[in-house]
């Protein structure tokens, strides 16, 4: 995947590398280039400017000149007299041959050498001098040019660094921001007013998108809220009516028929009111926290429930583990009405995949400041390889019993994401059954004096 950081810094970086070495040739050159016209016209001041009486073939009696300074440019002078005989040659220097007037270039000793010749009333002089001599000034001049060059590169790549990255800080905001969101939450996004014009274009479109993608989700959350209420109120006079027809007996039949119809009544009843719980839910994006008593919800719901598992003789108890006081009410920040529903579709669904004779638990309990609980029953369990399906909207497994929707599981599912809880399903070890655990429930400080809700 294409990185604009990494693109613009690549060839931001790479284009100010280019030019510094370009900018550092052309300084070198033309360090090089002044530094050969000044030690020319430093041959040139050395030939014109050597004593008349200057004489001698280098046998190292003669005097030599006074050149200072110069002798560290490793100048070598010749002397030729009017007929042509060498008078004077530098000490441990090699000899040149006599060139033509002017500047000139030769090779000796393996090196090349810059040479001056001019001409004088009774003599001709020739001054040579390396060409290494001129590189290593150009060099150090090139060098007491550039150092500054050589700081500023990485100060410039730095600032590079640091502008790219503010530059891109915006893009960065806006990844986090949607990142964060959660799956329920369509409403457009706010940024600061440090927006760049150039991405100004992208938050509208994504906000015209998140207003659609709004708009078509409350239109379906409406639609089945609608139907799943328009269901169920003909479905329970279809239901009143059967009763009155059967107990009058204006309704002929043998009475396991009407008992089947009464049943597929009821299972419809029980599809329609879980359907229109989870519209409740989907239409419910943000849950308001306030201290409830999840100890009184959870009598409650088991009251609630009793008849049903008396019916089918199981066991129905409520436990608390650690427990702060016997009456401790495991006071939690929650949404009442959801974890009513939570709790009663878990024990619910126990109890209907529970044999007779069986027992279903309702256990509470607390983990430093977070409270959670417990639905166990000794049902048959689930398989192993169906355990990440039963969550899904009407998945009911192959083992599955009595006539549930396949809604509960989902229902609850859909209210641990609204509380942002915990939620794990497994079977019983050593035991037959099922445990599912909701967990991360935030304790409400007990000493803070507040109205419990249920």
């Amino acid at each position: 995947m294409k990185s604009i950081r990494r693109w613009l810094l690549g060839w931001l970086i790479f284009g100010m590398a280019a030019a510094s070495a370009v900018a550092a040739f052309g300084i070198f050159q033309t360090a090089r280039q002044e530094a050969g016209e000044l030690f020319d016209y430093e041959l040139r001041t050395i030939a014109v400017s050597l004593p008349s009486n200057l004489n001698g073939a280098g046998d190292g009696e003669h005097r030599h000149p006074d050149l200072g300074g110069l002798s560290d440019d490793r100048v070598v002078i010749e002397i030729w007299d009017r007929g042509g005989e060498l008078i004077y040659h530098s000490m441990q220097a090699p000899v040149f041959e006599r060139l033509p007037e002017g500047f000139s270039m030769v090779e000796q000793g393996g090196s090349q050498w810059r040479t001056f010749g001019v001409q004088q009333k009774e003599r001709y002089v020739q001054v040579a001098q390396p060409i290494s001599v001129r590189e290593d000034l150009a060099l150090r001049l090139a060098l007491h040019t550039l150092w500054p060059l050589g700081v500023l590169v990485p100060v410039t790549i730095v600032l590079v660094l640091l502008v790219v990255a503010r530059g891109l800080a915006p893009i960065g905001g806006l990844s986090r921001a949607l990142s964060t969101r959660s799956i329920d939450s369509l409403e457009p996004l706010r940024l600061d007013g440090s927006l760049p014009v150039e991405i100004k274009p992208l938050v509208e479109a994504l906000n015209d998108l998140l207003q659609r993608l709004h708009t078509a989700s409350q239109a379906q959350r409406t639609f089945i809220a609608d139907a799943a209420h328009e269901l169920r109120s003909p479905l329970a006079a279809l239901k009143l009516q059967l009763q009155a027809a059967s107990r009058d007996g204006s309704l002929k039949g043998e009475g396991q028929a009407l008992e089947r119809v009464e049943g597929r009544v009821n299972r419809i009843i029980h599809l329609v009111q879980q359907l229109l719980t989870l519209a409740r839910e989907d239409a419910q994006p943000v849950t308001s926290m306030v201290p409830v008593s999840l100890r009184r919800i959870g009598e409650q719901v088991v009251g609630d429930l009793s008849l049903l598992a008396e019916s089918a003789q199981i066991d129905l108890g409520l436990e608390c583990e650690d427990a702060r006081t016997p009456n401790d009410a495991y006071t939690v920040f929650a949404d009442p009405h959801g974890m009513g529903v939570m709790l009663a579709n878990l024990i619910n669904n126990a109890i209907r995949h529970t044999p007779r004779g069986g027992r279903v638990d309702l256990v509470l309990k607390r983990a430093g400041a977070r409270v959670g609980f417990d639905v166990i029953d000794n049902g048959s369990g689930v398989p192993q390889a169906e355990i990440e399906r039963v969550f899904d909207r009407f998945y009911r497994g192959e083992e599955a019993r009595g006539d549930g929707s396949g809604l509960g599981l989902a229902i609850v599912s859909r209210i641990a994401e609204r509380h942002q809880l915990g939620l794990s399903l497994r079977n019983n070890e050593g035991r037959p059954g099922l445990c599912v655990a909701v967990f991360g429930l935030k304790a409400h400080d007990a000493e803070a004096p507040v109205a419990l809700r249920v």
